[in-house]
């Protein structure tokens, strides 16, 4: 007769070994350092933010860097990392089994196991979805050996790769009208397409051609809870996959994934969700939506630990300021580039106005205005808009009185309301 599986009982457990779930277990030990806190990756390395710098109220920056799990464990010595696949959970018991045959109980339990590429032809050797470190290992290997490559896709991943890629034919096949629509509009893509062109310097990276056609193309870009097999987003990819099979089902968003209130809460009782597998349903802020980003992953991850906390402890918690203002920095064809509030007027349907400024090669600048208020922002290049805009998005002030000159580069506008 086969022994009965050994049982581990631990207070927290964190399921994923990207950007949330690393996030949420280094909360968890610093609030409680003399508890073990288990954190479950099917990986042996995991997904640390580095460098971390608050540019503003609301905007962030740091770097990701992949590390051996036992980094993390010697920064925080009660983080205990079980590497090993999940493979199924069974809520009404609050118990978690492995691949590996192993049982582990938990009074809480977070879950950040990510999302995974939606294909558009499964198990194609010449069909690589790129969402995850080791699909990213493997397209490079397969670049080096070929002359023409088609990229299909319009997110930030898609946007990096056409721009960065040397040495081969490039065909960019999108289903929007305009490069970026996940970013930005047309008239920024506009002012961002001469670069895909133009001669990069000092960069290693050039290619001898740049054609964009328009390919009809599925809706999603990504399953997220739905999927028999999640991976952390550009971080350790869950290739055993993860099943999660409870005696109840797990309440699912309009995009499949796990939906959680305003407490990170999922449907299930003491089950957290944070990061690409969950979605928020709550009543978001007017100016904040959720984009399946590191930036969000971050916070989510922070966030989801500080409710766990709370939950334990028997106290009240207000939802993060993070969930004030949409708010994301990055770096697209070498510019810097912000993104604020409804920077691309998602759902004010027609009742919104735009205010542009442009100067060729150096910024674009797009504010969204409804009823005399910025509801969000598009700054690519060095505008030093950014924390201006923020706050004006944030208080929501009547501007309706500086009209055109809200953009008007001869004033200082950074005077009128610093």
């Amino acid at each position: 007769m086969a022994a009965a599986p050994s049982v581990a009982q631990c207070r927290f457990i964190v399921v994923g070994g990207g950007i949330a779930g690393v996030t949420c277990a280094e909360k968890l030990a610093m609030d409680f350092p003399s508890e073990d806190i288990f954190l479950m990756t099917a990986s042996p390395v995991i997904k640390a933010v580095t460098n971390f710098r608050q540019v503003s109220k609301t905007l962030e920056e740091f770097d990701v860097e992949e590390q051996p799990s036992s980094l993390l464990e010697n920064r925080y010595p009660n983080i205990k990392v079980i590497q090993s696949a999940v493979k199924q959970l069974k809520s009404d018991e609050h118990k978690i089994l492995t691949e590996d045959g192993k049982e582990y109980m938990y009074e809480k339990l977070c879950l950040c196991a990510g999302a995974k590429p939606k294909l558009i032809f499964e198990g194609n050797p010449y069909v690589l979805g790129i969402r995850d470190t080791d699909s990213a290992q493997a397209f490079q290997k397969n670049l080096a050996q070929a002359d023409r490559i088609v990229v299909v896709g319009n997110g930030g991943i898609a946007l990096e790769l056409v721009y960065e890629i040397q040495g081969c034919e490039v065909i960019w096949a999108i289903k929007d009208k305009a490069i970026g629509n996940t970013f930005f509009d047309a008239g920024a893509a506009e002012f961002l397409i001469p670069k895909l062109t133009a001669e990069k310097g000092e960069t290693p990276i050039q290619c001898k051609r740049t054609k964009y056609t328009m390919e009809g193309s599925e809706e999603k870009e990504r399953h997220t809870a739905a999927s028999d097999k999640m991976g952390s987003a550009l971080g350790p990819d869950w290739h055993e996959g993860l099943q999660l099979k409870g005696t109840k089902e797990f309440a699912l968003g309009e995009d499949g994934g796990l939906a959680v209130d305003k407490h990170m809460h999922t449907s299930l009782p003491d089950i957290y969700a944070a990061g690409d597998i969950c979605t928020a349903s709550w009543e978001p802020s007017p100016v904040w939506h959720q984009m399946r980003l590191w930036t969000q992953a971050r916070q989510m991850g922070w966030y989801a630990a500080k409710c766990m906390a709370a939950d334990t402890l028997g106290e009240s918690i207000d939802l993060d300021f993070s969930f004030e203002l949409f708010a994301h920095v990055t770096k697209f064809f070498n510019y810097k580039v912000v993104v604020l509030g409804k920077y691309n007027a998602q759902g004010l349907g027609l009742d919104h106005e735009l205010m542009l400024r442009c100067t060729k090669g150096q910024e674009y600048v797009k504010v969204v205005m409804q009823n005399g208020r910025m509801m969000g922002a598009v700054l690519i290049g060095e505008t030093d808009l950014e924390e201006t805009f923020e706050n004006l998005i944030l208080n929501q002030m009547d501007l309706s009185a500086y009209g055109e000159d809200l953009l008007n580069p001869d004033i200082d506008i950074e005077d009128y309301f610093d």
